[in-house]
C-alpha cells in the first residue's frame, strides 16, 4: 500500500509540474485564447495517463492468471508442486516480502511475476521450464522472480508508463492545438478544434506512443539485470542463475502474453522496443558482479 501511494503522488507530482512549466512558458495563456483550459486538460492527462496505468496494475494478476491459463498450486500435490512452493516461500522468507501466489501455466520454458503489492503477488512457472532445466536452475528463476516482486518491479513499471503516458496525452493535445490554431489563423469565425487538431493528436498519440514505448522498454531492461543479481544474492552464488540463462538462450527467444511480457523471465531478443536486453548481456553482466 505504501507503495501504491508513494505511486499516486509522483503521479500528482508530474502533473503538477507540468502545470507550472507551462504557465511559465505561456502556454497556458496560449491554450486559454484557442478554447482550451490548462487545468481540464492537465486532469485529462493524469485520468488518461495514470489511471489507465493503475488500473492495469490494479488488474495485473487476475489479468495474468485468465491469460497465461495459469493453474495456482498451494503444495499439497505432486511433490514437484511442493518443492515449487516451498523454494518459493524459502526466497520470499529471505526476500523479505509476504508469500506470493505460485502458479503454473502450459508453455516453453518461462516464467514471470505479477501483482500491484510486493506482499500479494503471483509467481508462476512454465511446464517448460521445469521439465527442460535442473531444478537448481528452476531454483535461480523462480529466484529471479521474486527478485522482481522484491524490487517492487511492477509498481515502478506502471509509474515509468504512467509518467509517459500523461507526456504523450498532454504534448500531442497541445501541439494538436498549436497546429490547429495556425491551420486556421485567418478565419475568425471558427470555434473549438479543427480538423487540424484531431489528425495532429491522433499521429501525435501514435508516434509518440513509440517513442515512450521505448523509454519504458529501457528501463525495463535495467529492471532484468537487477532481478538477475537478485536471483544470485538469494541463491548465494551466481552460477545458477548464469546456467539457466545460457539455457534460455539455447532455447530460442519464448513468449508470454504481451500484458505480462515485460515480468518474464524471457522474450524476444529485440533492441529498442525489448523489454528483456540479449541473453548474452546478462550472462556478462553477471559474470562481472
Amino acid at each position: 500500500m505504501k507503495r501504491i501511494a508513494l505511486f499516486l503522488l509522483t503521479n500528482i507530482a508530474v502533473v503538477v509540474v507540468l502545470g507550472i512549466v507551462a504557465s511559465l512558458l505561456g502556454v497556458n495563456r496560449f491554450l486559454t485564447s484557442n478554447g482550451l483550459n490548462l487545468g481540464a486538460l492537465l486532469g485529462f492527462a493524469f485520468i488518461m495517463g495514470f489511471g489507465g496505468a493503475i488500473i492495469s496494475l490494479l488488474i495485473s494478476k487476475p489479468v495474468a492468471k485468465w491469460s497465461a491459463g495459469v493453474t495456482i498450486i498451494d503444495g499439497t500435490g505432486s511433490p514437484d508442486e511442493r518443492w515449487i512452493v516451498d523454494t518459493v516461500r524459502q526466497f520470499a522468507d529471505k526476500a523479505g516480502i509476504g508469500m506470493p501466489e505460485v502458479g503454473i501455466f502450459e508453455g516453453e520454458p518461462n516464467a514471470f511475476a505479477t501483482g500491484a503489492f510486493k506482499n500479494n503477488a503471483l509467481v508462476a512457472v512454465s511446464t517448460g521450464l521445469l521439465q527442460g532445466m535442473t531444478r537448481e536452475e528452476v531454483e535461480a528463476v523462480i529466484g529471479h522472480e521474486v527478485a522482481h516482486v522484491a524490487n517492487g518491479d511492477m509498481v515502478t513499471m506502471a509509474l515509468i508508463q504512467g509518467v509517459m503516458n500523461t507526456f504523450v496525452v498532454f504534448l500531442s493535445r497541445v501541439i494538436g492545438y498549436a497546429v490547429d490554431s495556425f491551420l486556421r489563423r485567418n478565419d475568425e469565425n471558427s470555434s473549438g478544434p479543427g480538423i487540424g487538431y484531431y489528425v495532429t493528436t491522433i499521429v501525435l498519440d501514435i508516434a509518440l506512443g513509440f517513442l515512450a514505448a521505448i523509454i519504458v522498454a529501457w528501463f525495463s531492461r535495467q529492471r532484468e539485470f537487477r532481478a538477475d543479481a537478485g536471483a544470485a544474492q538469494l541463491m548465494g552464488r551466481k552460477q545458477p542463475m548464469i546456467n539457466a540463462l545460457a539455457r534460455l538462450g539455447g532455447a530460442g527467444p519464448n513468449e508470454l502474453p504481451k500484458s505480462m511480457a515485460a515480468m518474464g523471465i524471457t522474450g524476444n531478443i529485440g533492441k529498442l522496443f525489448s523489454t528483456h536486453p540479449p541473453i548474452e548481456e546478462r550472462i556478462a553482466a553477471l559474470q562481472a558482479r
